[in-house]
């Protein structure tokens, strides 16, 4: 069954092989992001729709669904994806990346959701993009890991309270992606080199989304963990 499928941080990286996976699918995909010139060429190479998304700012993200109802007549999944992750021990200080991962990673998915619910009709489906950060802490990633725990934690309340949402929580491992682009520590650089060289194509990523849509609505796939072969955690 083809669904309307609303996707945050869809220009590059998860969300873009996101939306070309669920296009393929025959899916209506909506596309959301700063970065409107590269949203408008991959909206026109897969036939989809799109429109400015800042997940940061609570109505910017109202607007983004409006949008997507004005122009299909429904959402059925919203996939949160947008994400940043500066990494850095916490005794450097760098307080402002701090916040913008809080802002990005934890208040966009909450603003996210909260644009989503008034507009879903007879069920919906919430697809949260955490990482394997949900589920361990490693130097440099403290304060990454705790916005992924909380967009862990959050999306099991969630679960718990609305028996017509599926709620699912997608936590890949290491992923070919731009994210590593934003790490100004140049230890937390460094570390994340081992992973760089052990990432999956985000296209797996999309495939792991892909599956948890594609089930009946009587199924709610929770959670899915995906790591390549050789990440021991």
């Amino acid at each position: 069954m083809s669904k309307v499928v609303v996707i945050s941080g869809a220009s590059s990286g998860i969300g873009e092989a996101t939306a070309r996976v669920l296009a393929a699918a025959g899916h209506r995909v909506f596309l959301g992001a700063r970065r409107e010139d590269r949203l408008a060429a991959l909206a026109a190479e897969i036939g989809a729709a799109h429109a400015p998304l800042d997940v940061t700012s609570r109505e910017s993200f109202r607007s983004f669904v409006d949008a997507a109802v004005e122009r299909y007549g429904r959402v059925d999944v919203l996939v949160n994806n947008a994400g940043v992750m500066p990494l850095s021990l916490m005794g450097s200080l760098k307080v402002d990346e701090w916040d913008r991962m809080v802002d990005v990673n934890l208040k966009g998915v909450l603003n996210g959701i909260a644009a989503v619910l008034p507009r879903f009709t007879g069920g919906g489906h919430v697809v949260n993009v955490a990482s394997v950060g949900a589920h361990m802490v490693m130097p440099t990633a403290a304060v990454y890991c705790a916005t992924k725990y909380a967009v862990w934690a959050l999306s099991e309340g969630l679960r718990q309270e609305r028996q017509d949402v599926r709620v699912t929580v997608v936590s890949p491992g290491a992923t070919a992606s731009e994210l590593t682009d934003g790490i100004t520590d140049d230890f937390a650089a460094s570390v994340m080199e081992e992973f760089v060289r052990k990432a999956l194509p985000a296209s797996a990523i999309g495939e792991a989304i892909a599956y948890a849509v594609a089930q009946p609505a009587e199924v709610d796939v929770n959670e899915i963990v995906v790591r390549p072969v050789t990440q021991d955690r």
